[in-house]
């Protein structure tokens, strides 16, 4: 899978949010995107999702102009700002109720992916009795479950203590290894230490690589 972005610029009210950007991200490698708050981190993650339009330019899908033919990117997963699920229904039930729509995954795949994120003793409890780390830990489960070939997460360590965060920094790995497109925002620095294969920082609407290994 290969993600492109050709001159892609958003305005919001007259006023450019995201830049004239060129940027192509490819399979088996993570991306981390880096910034101050307000930068465009996040409209730069909705836009490539499809939640936003571009003002300008292109995203493609491995040539497929996403907005063109006006779709959501195939096989696309994503967690941006924070997970909303249904809350008078468990985790587990959640996470049925997403993957019914779709209809690719079994009742023991969810099990799985619940212990994958270390949710499984709580998958049977109310959503609304969650803790923010819980709910994040949710978040990404709902990402990976479908085993997608994109995964695009903002500041997924968000509410989880150093284990769980150790425990999806692995999690994350391993999904390279399989050959996944990732995209993360966040401000941690270990994070970036410890996941990212390219890393840019994003001032004023615009992307500068600063590492790469």
């Amino acid at each position: 899978m290969k993600i492109k972005l050709e001159h892609l610029t958003k305005k919001i009210n007259s006023i450019e949010i995201i830049k004239n950007l060129n940027i192509t991200f490819d399979s088996g490698k993570i991306y981390g995107i880096v910034g101050r708050n307000g930068s465009g981190k996040s409209i730069l993650l909705k836009l490539i999702c499809s939640f936003y339009e571009p003002s300008e330019g292109k995203i493609l899908y491995d040539d497929l102009d996403i907005n063109e033919n006006n779709i959501f990117p195939p096989n696309t997963r994503a967690l941006i700002e924070k997970p909303n699920f249904l809350p008078d229904l468990t985790g587990k039930e959640n996470l049925l109720l997403l993957a019914s729509i779709q209809n690719s995954i079994s009742d023991k795949e969810i099990d799985d992916v619940l212990k994958k994120v270390d949710l499984y003793d709580e998958g049977n409890k109310k959503y609304y009795k969650y803790s923010l780390g819980m709910k994040q830990k949710l978040g990404i489960a709902q990402v990976i479950m479908e085993n997608p070939k994109v995964l695009i997460l903002d500041e997924p360590f968000n509410g989880l203590d150093d284990k769980s965060a150790k425990k999806i920094r692995n999690l994350l790995l391993e999904e390279k290894k399989k050959g996944k497109l990732i995209i993360i925002a966040t401000h941690i620095k270990e994070d970036i230490d410890t996941l990212c294969d390219e890393v840019y920082r994003m001032d004023d609407g615009s992307l500068k690589k600063i590492t790469s290994r």
